[in-house]
């Protein structure tokens, strides 16, 4: 099975201060720094490291910033679909206080120009029993069109659509929707989260999870009466960007490779703390070596 991860590449800019600042103020960063990002590139590298196969589809733009982006990003993931526009390529400027708690702005010319059906031969490389993993960075159209032609060809469709837009959904192109407590309520209108999980999976949803930060996670699978609570792991928050992100691909990378849904999930929930208490955010995912140590881990405690 091949993860064909369909998204966004940018260039993220972090700083690191000891509190965000208030409106009109300006501070002095501890630490900066820039590095390769955005959603469809952060998942797609998680998913690689769990030694998953995946595809990358993803829009830049013809600057250098572009090429130095690709090249690291290349370094992840051999098999890059990458459509080249006529634009400047897409940035993120990432404020993180001492908490680890952020604060994210996106120029997104390139992602919101992106047709990937219309662009790229994703349509013809694709085939049953695939997976597409997508997030919410594409404009809504482009994104549900995906789904659904995916969902017909008989693909595996999971989506973590972050950032939300307000456009529509429509989940019935959708078999597993990954969001965190406050997209799940904005989705749903459903303040309480597993409330907020049966309504997903009454929208359309074969199955939902609900991240919940330092609460752990909530899965509800299709079929099931009850909710699946996921603890959370101790550990001391350094850097909450990209946590989200680092669930929805490792997940993702499981699943592909066989792993039943609560087994992936528990695990992806386990990576998403070790991303946490580290700095940076591509360089926090836990490397190929540690999510094969988790496996083992999980392994012995379902002995």
């Amino acid at each position: 099975m091949t993860i064909h991860v369909v998204g966004n590449v940018c260039v993220d800019t972090s700083f690191r201060l000891e509190r965000l600042p208030l409106p009109g103020e300006t501070l002095n960063a501890a630490a900066a720094g820039d590095g390769p990002g955005g959603k469809g590139a952060n998942q797609a590298v998680a998913a690689a490291r769990t030694r998953a196969a995946v595809a990358l589809w993803a829009p830049v733009g013809r600057d250098a910033a572009s090429d130095w982006v690709e090249g690291a990003i290349a370094a992840e993931i051999p098999d890059l679909r990458l459509v080249h526009l006529d634009l400047p390529c897409d940035r993120s400027v990432i404020m993180i206080d001492r908490s680890g708690e952020n604060v994210i702005i996106t120029a997104a010319a390139c992602a919101e120009a992106f047709d990937p059906l219309a662009m790229t031969a994703l349509g013809d490389t694709w085939a049953a029993g695939d997976m597409l993993l997508m997030q919410g960075n594409l404009p809504t159209a482009a994104t549900m069109a995906c789904l659904t032609a995916a969902r017909a060809a008989g693909l595996v469709t999971v989506l973590n659509p972050s950032p939300l837009s307000a456009d529509p959904l429509d989940l019935a192109a959708v078999s597993l929707i990954v969001v965190n407590r406050p997209e799940a309520e904005a989705l749903t209108g459903e303040a309480d989260a597993e409330r907020a999980a049966r309504r997903l999976l009454a929208m359309g949803a074969d199955s939902a999870i609900v991240t919940l930060g330092s609460a752990g996670a909530l899965l509800l699978e299709a079929g099931a009466s009850s909710v699946l609570r996921l603890p959370p792991s101790d550990v001391e928050a350094v850097d909450a960007s990209g946590a989200g992100d680092c669930f929805a691909g490792t997940l993702a990378g499981l699943l592909a490779q066989g792993a039943p849904l609560r087994d992936a999930a528990r695990l992806a929930t386990r990576a998403a703390a070790i991303a946490v208490g580290r700095p940076g955010t591509l360089a926090s995912f836990p490397t190929p070596a540690e999510i094969a140590a988790l496996t083992k881990t999980l392994k012995l405690e379902n002995v």
